[in-house]
């Protein structure tokens, strides 16, 4: 029985567990303390100060501190708020005063600090810093490096390091010229970064951002030569509504359908169909594996391009148990610039295809090889992220929340509820389940809830169920430090000659998944990622086809264009290939 532990902060009685800091104890009573580097997702560092509180007398910082029994704590007096403006100003002489022009002027948590402790004139003598003249470190066209808007509150470091296990990032050089930097001077596209966008989501500054690539597709959007398509993903339409002021897992899907009609697309088509279309070719090659024995098990799905960066560098001895279907946008660019274009009689070098992604690393995808090319041009032009839509949106002065809802446009614009779930960490196997059921035991699923396989606590989940006279095992990760744990797994059993514990694997490199992906609306914590996935699975209960088998148009897409699953124009469409990366670049 957890013991309880009872204090006083600023003369309200306060009863927490053993454990807990002054800064969460605070909460308890309506107390919000400043913060900075502190983020719930990550161990406390009490890097920035400015979290101080006065503790039976003393000075102490409450994100690292925990509460004792008696403890009288006082959050504000003049000579706290007097310290805090200190840490403040010494943090603010070594930023560059660019709010202005700051991709995250609105979400900058420094500058909102800035404003609520009133300073109003930028009269700090400025400290000279060893990266002060840093170039921006552009190099993966994915996540943007500015060293000089640093306030080294450790947040990236940390969940590069700790939570995705990836060490692209690092604290070097100490006392003034601390920074942070890929170790060796190396560019972050020479690291083993991933581009997850984890750091530009935990970020509290404009220090890391995602590539904007806003210009291309406003050029491209008054270009009267081209035919302009957008796509939305799954976690896009149940976080977008965020940057216009609704709560975390408001769907907004139609809306977005008649926004991007109104910045001038002229189809609007939706990622979901894609999804419904990935578990008709990934299915049934796991069904290929699974009950004939036609490749190796387990299988793992490739739906997350910063994952697949992460296999390619950290775990190329499983590419041969990777799938090699293409992730759902990639699949809706190559089928837009060829079945589409087709029916509509349109060149495929006149179409832009636009993704709306709430990743970052699907910016890097849309190149990574020859397959990105499928359809004689690249499939998927550009991707934006959901904070780039937001902007956008609001640039085009699109009152969102007064838009009338639209339907998506035909015929890769229809999708079933198990295309929307793959927004969230299990809903790829979910609808994957769904559908290999079918297929191996020829009837449907009753229960379309695989409610085992759903939430954002675990890092890693397993279920079992039989599955055509066999126990099928299955096992779903998030976060590549939870990934990189069940691999290991997978990779001891394997070479002590073992069969794998698993024979079917969810992957996603983001915690929670895509609603958690790095291109989403900032200050995401555990319980936005909840709200986010409990959208999903209500536009998944409110859909009236809930299998991707049984989505009409992907029925008539294979009947008309595709021929089945795992055919060969499928194959060239929908498919991929990997390579082993190196780690390092140099």
């Amino acid at each position: 029985m957890t013991k309880m532990i009872k204090l006083k902060i600023d003369n309200l009685d306060v009863e927490v567990p053993e454990g807990t800091s002054i800064l969460d104890a605070a909460k308890k009573v309506q107390v919000e303390i400043p913060t900075l580097c502190y983020h719930p997702d990550l161990e406390p560092t009490a890097a920035c100060g400015l979290c101080i509180v006065k503790a039976n007398g003393r000075m102490l910082r409450s994100c690292c501190t925990p509460v004792m029994e008696g403890m009288e704590v006082i959050t504000r007096d003049p000579e706290i708020v007097n310290e805090r403006k200190t840490v403040l100003k010494l943090i603010l002489s070594r930023h560059p005063n660019e709010c202005l022009t700051c991709l995250k002027n609105e979400t900058c948590e420094l500058r909102q600090k800035a404003a609520e402790f009133g300073f109003r004139q930028d009269n700090f003598k400025k400290i000279s810093l060893s990266h002060e003249d840093a170039p921006l470190d552009c190099s993966t066209r994915s996540i943007v490096l500015d060293p000089r808007k640093c306030i080294l509150c450790g947040r990236c470091v940390q969940v590069c390091q700790n939570v995705q296990n990836v060490w692209a990032l690092s604290f070097l050089n100490r006392g003034l010229k601390t920074r942070i930097a890929v170790a060796g001077n190396l560019t972050l596209d020479e690291s083993p970064c991933i581009k997850c966008g984890q750091c530009v989501a935990h970020c509290p500054t404009g220090a890391l951002t995602e590539y904007d690539d806003t210009g291309i597709v406003w050029r491209s959007l008054m270009n009267k030569e081209k035919y302009c398509v957008a796509q939305i993903a799954p976690a896009v339409r149940v976080a977008i509504g965020e940057a216009f002021g609704k709560d975390p897992g408001e769907i907004s899907t139609k809306k977005l359908y008649s926004a991007l009609r109104r910045l001038g697309f002229d189809a609007v088509f939706d990622t979901n169909f894609g999804a419904d279309v990935t578990i008709m070719e990934e299915g049934s090659e796991f069904v290929e594996r699974f009950a004939h024995g036609k490749g190796s098990l387990p299988l793992i799905t490739s739906c997350c391009p910063a994952w697949v960066d992460y296999m390619q560098k950290y775990y190329p001895d499983m590419i041969e148990h990777f799938s090699t279907c293409k992730s759902p946008h990639e699949i809706v660019g190559a089928l837009t610039k060829t079945y589409y274009a087709e029916k509509k009689g349109l060149d495929p070098k006149d179409i832009m295809m636009v993704s709306i992604m709430p990743c970052t690393a699907k910016k890097y995808e849309i190149r990574r090889n020859e397959s990105m090319y499928a359809s004689g041009c690249q499939d998927v032009d550009v991707s934006l992220t959901t904070r780039e839509l937001a902007r956008m949106l609001k640039q085009a002065g699109i009152v969102f929340d007064e838009l009338k809802d639209e339907e998506a446009d035909s015929p890769l614009g229809e999708y079933s509820g198990a295309g929307t779930i793959f927004g969230f960490s299990g809903g790829v196997m979910e609808a994957a389940l769904r559908t290999a059921y079918r297929l191996v035991e020829g009837k449907e699923l009753d229960d379309v809830d695989i409610t085992p396989l759903r939430g954002v606590d675990e890092g890693i989940k397993t279920m079992e169920m039989p599955l055509g006279g066999k126990t099928l095992k299955v096992a779903v990760a998030q976060g590549t430090g939870n990934v990189g744990k069940l691999l290991d797994e997978v990779r001891d059993a394997l070479n002590r000659g073992e069969e794998s514990p698993y024979q079917f694997i969810e992957v996603m490199a983001c915690p929670g998944g895509c609603i958690g992906g790095g291109g989403q609306p900032t200050g995401v914590t555990n319980k936005v990622r909840k709200e986010r996935t409990k959208g999903l699975i209500m536009d998944d209960k409110k859909s009236s086809i809930r299998k991707s088998h049984l989505n009409p148009d992907v029925q008539k897409l294979y009947e008309e264009y595709l021929d089945k699953p795992l055919s060969e124009k499928a194959h060239h469409l929908l498919h991929t290939t990997y390579n082993a990366v190196p780690v390092y670049k140099k």
